[in-house]
């Protein structure tokens, strides 16, 4: 009998699994008497009855496991996680690759790494509510589901002011979940298996706000201070007036330079050539200016413009009858409209979308909000320039119309989701506040040139 092991079964733990100790060694815990029978065959110990065993915090009909609850939780649980790992991976998987930024990159890195920390919560998940055999799979859980309410709250965050979507729905459900498990497992105190937890969450909560720090320094600060610079302008060049001819010649040079940090789509481009008096003059009103020409100069439309880069074309306009023309000068103006391209992806399909004529016509018939005198459209579907910009702000489309509209054709620019048209307008730009701040979408005028009309003719006769 001196050599007979001495087993003790201690109190019930939160889950209702007790310890089983073996000569002060711990051996496995059980849920059922069942339970301590198979742990006490494994170790070859042979007890006869309960009364050779040690009973703590309660005795051999104490068993206080409910197994049909606690495996609807630990269910709930695991299904919460990959719940959460799926959209995360989603994002995770596009942003680490395809972001337009390095900072956009390493922010799709760190939500890659939250979805394989979801997954490890979903298995550990299943060992905390099971044996409980691996120390950590109570912080595991507690980790996971921090993760989880961060994620819903961010969705959220980023959807205020947005149209509800999917993902509002997801953000919601993710936040209702991840609070309501995180209440449970502050109860079961799932930390307990940390040696020093109180300067474990210290360090997280500090990792957590450095990493904060870095990404809104290089998702939000960077990209609003550097603006971009675009320079464009006209400049005349020579004329000339063949013999016997009744046509004037005249050779504008146009341009347009990315003189800033920021690469930018040129969504579209205009120029007008206009005759009248001198701007100095009296009669110089808007209303005294004759158009002799326009157009497009930047071809073609969506051409980037990195930083650096210019684009230039001479255009040469034929003006009638010059010698019964009573303008006193001619001016040039260019206008060029811009899209920041570190803010969105627009596919090469823009350009090939134009349609004009009957095309045009019958679908300006079937969509509302078309501006009058449109002449010809270009639209196509954007994208955002991360995935999780995607999944909350829902589908872009960008369509850009050419108007003719008298002295003026001018360009009009839509950036909305599709059949909720918001025209940009250059004369008011503001009325779209949300989509400039947004893509940093603009018109850039450019500098006016002008010339006095006698002097090129002058130089046209001395030529002929």
């Amino acid at each position: 009998m001196g050599n007979t092991p001495e087993v003790s079964v201690g109190p019930p733990d939160d889950l209702g699994l007790r310890k089983v100790l073996i000569d002060s060694a711990h051996v496995g815990d059980a849920r059922s008497a069942r339970d301590l029978r198979k742990i006490l065959d494994r170790a070859g110990v042979t007890v006869d009855g309960h009364h050779d065993i040690q009973w703590l915090g309660g005795d051999c009909s104490v068993w206080p496991d409910r197994p049909v609850r606690r495996l609807t939780i630990g269910l709930l649980m695991v299904f919460g996680f990959l719940a959460t790992a799926c959209p995360l991976f989603r994002i995770g998987m596009s942003d680490s690759g395809d972001a337009l930024t390095y900072g956009g990159r390493i922010a799709g890195v760190t939500v890659l790494a939250a979805a394989l920390m979801e997954l490890a919560a979903a298995v550990a998940a299943f060992d905390y509510w099971g044996k409980r055999r691996w120390r950590y799979s109570g912080v595991a859980v507690l980790a996971g589901v921090i993760i989880a309410l961060l994620c819903g709250i961010c969705l959220l965050l980023l959807q205020i002011g947005e149209r509800f979507t999917g993902y509002t729905v997801i953000g919601i459900a993710l936040c209702i979940w991840s609070s309501v498990a995180l209440v449970g497992l502050i109860r079961l105190r799932a930390w307990k298996g940390l040696r020093n937890p109180k300067t474990i969450a210290i360090g997280a909560i500090i990792s957590t706000l450095i990493a904060g720090a870095n990404l809104a320094y290089s998702q939000i600060y960077l990209p609003y201070v550097r603006t971009p610079l675009i320079e464009s302008g006209a400049e005349f060049k020579e004329s000339s007036l063949q013999k016997g001819s009744k046509q004037l010649h005249v050779t504008v040079h146009l341009h347009v330079k990315n003189a800033g940090q920021v690469p930018v789509y040129i969504l579209d481009s205009k120029y007008w050539v206009h005759g009248g008096p001198a701007n100095n003059s009296a009669d110089a009103k808007p209303g005294a200016f004759t158009l002799i020409y326009d157009g497009a100069f930047v071809t073609p439309v969506g051409s980037v413009l990195n930083p650096g880069e210019e684009v230039a074309q001479d255009v040469v306009i034929e003006i009638k009858d010059p010698e019964q023309l009573t303008y006193e000068a001619i001016r040039a103006q260019t206008e060029v409209y811009v899209i920041r391209k570190d803010r969105m992806k627009m596919p090469t399909t823009y350009e090939r979308s134009g349609i004009g004529g009957k095309k045009l016509a019958a679908e300006a018939k079937r969509e509302q909000g078309y501006p009058a005198d449109t002449q010809y459209r270009y639209r196509s579907q954007i994208s955002n320039s991360s995935e999780i910009l995607n999944v909350t702000r829902g589908r872009q489309q960008i369509t850009v119309f050419r108007v003719d509209n008298g002295e003026w054709p001018r360009v009009v620019v839509d950036v909305s989701p599709p059949n909720d048209r918001i025209e940009f307008d250059p004369l008011n730009p503001y009325a779209n506040e949300k989509n400039i701040d947004r893509y940093g979408l603009s018109p850039v005028r450019g500098s006016t040139a002008e010339t006095p009309y006698l002097e090129l003719l002058e130089k046209a006769r001395a030529s002929e």
